[in-house]
């Protein structure tokens, strides 16, 4: 049974065999103050994409320019979009903590200059800066968690980033204009410096990780063009209509320019030994259709948000902080129905219903969002924020599961970054295509508005458009008239993006309906809500989806089941035992009690029956296990290395690569106990790298003899 699994013969190699796991050698408190290190360089990245949007109106006013505002949100798109991929490779080749400190390094010097800027292009150009290292910051940090801590406890610790980013959507909003009208704009910049002077400081005393290199070939040229496309793209939808009309010779120059490179790029990445986007992904339907519908979600997600607080700011004229509160029914309407969507699928296996539902309820969203008006009460645009928000959540988990069950292993990682990339770049194009409407709509708006009203002295209708504030300088009734155009400017940009919605609404209904696999789970929140796009490798994913399985093993009776599998009859708390003997060669019954959950009655009574049948001697405090015992342990270490392949389905194959067989096993090693339940040097017998440390880790409560459960 055991070798139709893994092709030889299976069971824990013996301990001079074994290879250290990420964590080993290093007390647990350490592992802890980095892992709070990284959650700050984290914190810096994720409080960036949202804290800024309340203070756009404020920092337009201060600096001028109300018609390049989507450009200060755009710029740190594209380039923490684009540099993503590079952190990665560059970290695997030359080592993760120096690009992460450089990275840190990076982002606080553009958060200082943005601080400093005097001019709105002196804005946007630090803002680049800043999202060049934001982009570090994220891939970064996420991947360091897999050199710190062993796969069995990576979900867990995944989750608390995922944490961050889902306490930042909701945070960010309101602290930005919490510093606004407390402080200033220039705060929500200057606040990265002392957090990110703090993290810069702790990663530096603290974080050791293994010196593992991966070799790549990176593909600068590859990288270099798809920025360079996006940003053609980008000007030309944001200069097209409002700097340059439409069949002037600068747009056009930009459309033809964006297609030669277009070309360009996907004749490099033909030849590309390691592609940024392999063009053999497009060849899956699945794959293509959740990237167009990926884009449409991160254009309208990412052009609401930039554009929401201007309008409950300057048309609904709440202050800042107010303006944040008021965002939150569609943050929370977000978190509720992505979590839930994700949690759905990857218990029952169906999935096609969420991207149309999702895609349908966003466009009524905008729908209703587009009614919005002066005099709007907040419970009517409480309720319209939060229905656009459970649009949105219901597609955007769902589209990263889809895209993962639709691919090969050896592509799992690259499809998955592929797909977040497709939304990234969208929400660039959201921002940037609002803004254009948003432009061209509000200045002759504007002048139709005042037109035959005397203005006060020194008022210009152009000065109207570009800075909201000087609206004050107006009568009451002039007032009201230019708020209604602001109005409307604003809210047209909701209808427009109806139509492109719907397209992906009709284009989900032609998702394909597949089998899910079992290792597909719902993917964290940092998958889901950064504007960046994932960059992991088919095996890092893998690992992030088995150990989350893993630790939901135990509550699961996993014992009973291995138990049963191996051919055994033993009560699960006894296999449990021999599992752990099996790994560090000797324990103590005390010692377990006193590390885990589980009573010392239940391990006396598990001591007593593997005692009992020959599976286990005592000598003094110890048990060791006799030949009979290392094969019964070896059956069922082989049984749970059986259940876990499973879950891998059809990446499961008899040519599987080499590091999928590796990380099973690996995987197995860890969910058979863990090092805070090896026994105390000098008693018995065991590594050196792997002495117990810090607090217990525990497998789950309630294994007792006759019922399942336990790690």
């Amino acid at each position: 049974m055991a070798d139709e699994v893994s092709g030889t013969a299976p069971g824990p190699p013996p301990p001079a065999a074994r290879t250290a796991v990420p964590g080993t050698g290093q007390p647990r408190s350490t592992v802890l103050v980095a892992i709070g290190a990284l959650l700050l360089g984290m914190l810096l990245a994720a409080l960036d994409q949202t804290i800024v949007a309340t203070a756009l109106p404020t920092i337009v006013s201060d600096l001028g320019g109300l018609d390049h505002l989507s450009w200060v949100v755009t710029a740190y798109l594209l380039a923490s979009t684009a540099a993503t991929p590079l952190w990665g490779k560059l970290g695997d080749q030359y080592g993760r903590k120096r690009l992460f400190q450089l990275a840190i390094v990076i982002f606080l010097v553009g958060s200082a200059l943005c601080g400093l800027a005097q001019d709105m292009s002196q804005l946007i150009a630090f803002r680049a800066l800043q999202g060049l290292g934001g982009g570090g910051l994220i891939v970064l940090s996420m991947a360091i968690v897999g050199d710190l801590v062993p796969p069995r406890e990576r979900g867990r610790y995944q989750g608390l980033f995922g944490a961050v980013f889902g306490g930042t959507s909701v945070l960010g909003p309101l602290l930005g204009g919490v510093f606004v009208d407390h402080l200033s704009w220039r705060w929500v910049f200057y606040v990265n410096l002392p957090v990110g002077v703090v993290a810069l400081a702790v990663i530096a005393a603290v974080l050791h990780i293994p010196a593992r290199r991966t070799a790549h070939t990176i593909d600068y040229l590859g990288t270099f063009l798809i920025a360079a496309v996006a940003a053609a793209l980008v000007l030309l939808t944001s200069l097209g209509g409002v700097t340059f009309g439409w069949d002037s010779w600068q747009v056009i120059g930009l459309a033809l320019l964006g297609a030669v490179l277009l070309v360009a790029f996907v004749l490099v990445e033909r030849r590309a030994a390691e592609p940024v986007l392999p063009p053999r992904l497009f060849r899956s339907r699945t794959f293509t259709l959740c990237s167009v519908i990926g884009f449409v979600v991160g254009f309208a997600m990412f052009g609401s948000m930039t554009f929401l607080p201007t309008f409950l700011q300057v048309v609904q004229g709440v202050s800042p902080t107010v303006s944040g509160l008021h965002l939150l029914p569609m943050v929370l309407g977000m978190l509720l129905a992505s979590i839930s969507s994700g949690q759905i699928v990857s218990r029952t296996g169906r999935y096609k219903f969420f991207p149309i539902a999702g895609t349908a309820l966003t466009a009524l969203g905008l729908l209703l969002m587009h009614q919005l008006d002066e005099a709007s009460s907040v419970a009517q645009t409480s309720g319209y924020l939060f229905v656009f928000g459970c649009g949105l959540g219901l597609v955007m988990q769902v589209l990263v599961l889809i895209v993962q069950n639709a691919v090969g292993y050896e592509d799992l990682g690259v499809a998955t970054s592929g797909a977040t990339f497709f939304r990234s770049i969208g929400a660039s194009f959201g921002v940037s295509i609002f803004g254009t409407i948003f432009a061209s709509r509000l200045g002759p708006r504007i002048a139709d508005a005042l037109a035959g009203r005397p203005l006060p002295p020194g008022v210009d209708p152009g000065e109207l458009s570009a800075d909201p504030h000087a609206l004050r300088l107006l009568p009451p009734a002039d007032q009201a008239a230019v708020l209604h155009a602001y109005s409307v400017s604003i809210t047209d940009v909701f209808l427009y993006a109806v139509p492109i919605v719907l397209v992906a609404c009709a284009l989900a209904c032609f998702l394909k309906e597949e089998p899910l696999r079992g290792s597909v789970t719902a993917p964290d929140t940092s998958e889901v809500l950064s504007s960046n796009p994932v960059q992991r490798s088919s095996r890092e994913e893998c690992a992030r989806a088995l150990s989350v399985l893993g630790s939901r093993e135990g509550r699961r009776h996993v014992y009973e089941r291995i138990t049963e599998r191996a051919g055994l009859d033993l009560h699960p708390a006894s296999s449990w035992l021999l599992l752990r003997i099996q790994r560090y060669g000797t324990t103590e019954p005390h010692v377990l009690a006193d590390r885990t959950q589980l009573p010392l009655s239940v391990i006396t009574e598990a001591v007593r029956e593997v005692e009992s049948r020959g599976l286990a001697d005592r000598r003094g405090l110890s048990l060791f296990l006799t030949d009979e015992g290392r094969e019964v342990a070896r059956r069922l270490f082989a049984a749970r290395e059986e259940s876990l392949a499973e879950l891998l389905g059809d990446w499961w194959t008899p040519d599987r690569p080499a590091d999928l067989l590796e990380l099973v096993r690996e995987l197995n090693r860890e969910l058979c106990g863990s090092d805070a339940e090896q026994p105390h040097d000098g008693e018995t017998v065991h590594r050196d790298h792997e002495r117990p440390h810090g607090p217990p880790r525990s497998p789950p409560p309630g294994l007792r003899p006759g019922a399942g459960g336990g790690g």
